[in-house]
């Protein structure tokens, strides 16, 4: 299982950008709403789950997308299933660890 991570400094604080790496590239549509996740912003890299984990667990903004992706962040602690959004049956969670 892969991830696409991409790694910001934001105001001080490691900002991870990270999605199923399946997804890097799709735009996704329901209603009115159009998504693309793009490699600009989840693209710098591919990762192994367990490097995955590090930069989960090290991070203080997380955007997650995709249904690997946010099953992780949960398995770990990271996050809530309360804050999980679909758009087009895909998970989005966004984390701001305090």
């Amino acid at each position: 299982m892969q991830f696409s991570v991409r790694v910001n400094n934001y105001q001080k604080n490691m900002m991870l950008n990270i999605c199923d790496a399946k997804l890097l590239g799709k735009k996704l549509v329901q209603d009115e709403l159009n998504v693309h996740i793009s490699e600009s912003y989840y693209g710098e890299k591919l990762v192994e789950k367990e490097e995955a984990k590090i930069l989960l667990k090290n991070s203080s903004v997380i955007n997650m997308v995709g249904k690997d992706t946010v099953s992780l962040s949960i398995e770990l602690g990271i996050g809530s299933e309360n804050g999980i959004k679909t758009i087009s049956d895909i998970p989005f969670l966004i984390v701001f660890k305090i």
